[in-house]
């Protein structure tokens, strides 16, 4: 009899089991809160979170590189462009170097030429400069004998005063640097001459600087003192203080000696050989 009842059980027990069982897989497979309980239960609920935030992970990754993806593609159509634009270019400054290398063919010729071009100019440069130096000397040979002829003329009265500072102006330009002027004044008091007349003398100013001429064929006392009364004159008409110059090819001694002492330059002998 014991036998018997412990069977009973025991198949009882496999019966309820085996009806647990089927209760337990069902509720898994159709409530998911029983299902997540169990989960909880078993440990599984922490794993489905890391695996759900895993694909939330993933699904971001897979749009990131989907992004990437989307940017390489566009990097290599802009590289595929810049390769074609730079094959463009070699092609274009290939043709520029060939462009470069006739030209250079070419500029060398023309430099040679020029190069021939220049020996011949600086040919004909020494000769202009050999004929221009004749000149120059011819020029001054002329203006040595005008101003020869001149002054033995004036002095012997073979020709005027007004010829013969005509004829050494440009002289006297050297001297002084300047343009010669002609200086005319109606002397009131009597300064120059002792008696009211008309005052005459050549003027060069430079630099802020007066200069009155004494310009004579030949030169005495009495020339250096005129120079000195028409200097007194210039001053109190002009309020200006004038340099005093005698310029002669012939120059009394005694007249020498007077200008150094009423301050007056004299200019004569080699000082007029230019």
């Amino acid at each position: 009899m014991i036998g018997k009842s412990f069977n009973r059980k025991t198949q009882l027990i496999d019966v309820m089991a085996e009806t647990l069982k089927e209760e337990l897989l069902r509720l898994l497979l159709e409530d998911g809160e029983f299902r997540l309980a169990v989960a909880g239960a078993l440990g599984l609920a922490e794993t489905i979170e890391e695996i759900k935030k895993l694909r939330k992970d993933t699904a971001r990754n897979t749009k990131a590189i989907r992004a990437l993806q989307r940017q390489v593609a566009e990097h290599s159509n802009a590289i595929r462009s810049l390769l074609e634009q730079v094959a463009r270019n070699t092609e274009a400054i290939r043709a520029l170097q060939e462009q470069v290398f006739e030209h250079t063919k070419i500029l060398a010729e023309q430099t040679k030429a020029i190069r021939a071009l220049q020996e011949e100019e600086d040919e004909h440069t020494k000769a202009v400069r050999a004929l221009r130096e004749k000149a120059e000397y011819l020029s001054r040979f002329v203006k040595d004998v005008a101003r020869t002829v001149a002054a033995v003329g004036a002095r012997y009265g073979l020709l005027d005063e007004e010829a013969f500072r005509e004829a050494m102006r440009d002289i006297v330009e050297e001297l002084f640097g300047g343009k010669v002027e002609r200086w005319i004044q109606f002397d009131e008091e009597g300064i120059v001459f002792g008696h009211p007349g008309v005052v005459e003398a050549d003027l060069v100013v430079r630099d802020k600087e007066h200069v009155l001429i004494g310009l004579k064929a030949s030169a005495s006392r009495s020339d250096v003192r005129e120079i000195a009364y028409i200097g007194k004159l210039y001053e109190r008409v002009t309020g200006v203080k004038p340099r005093l110059a005698l310029v002669s090819p012939h120059v009394d001694p005694r007249a020498l000696e007077l200008a150094r002492k009423l301050g007056v330059e004299v200019y004569t002998g080699a000082a007029l050989e230019h």
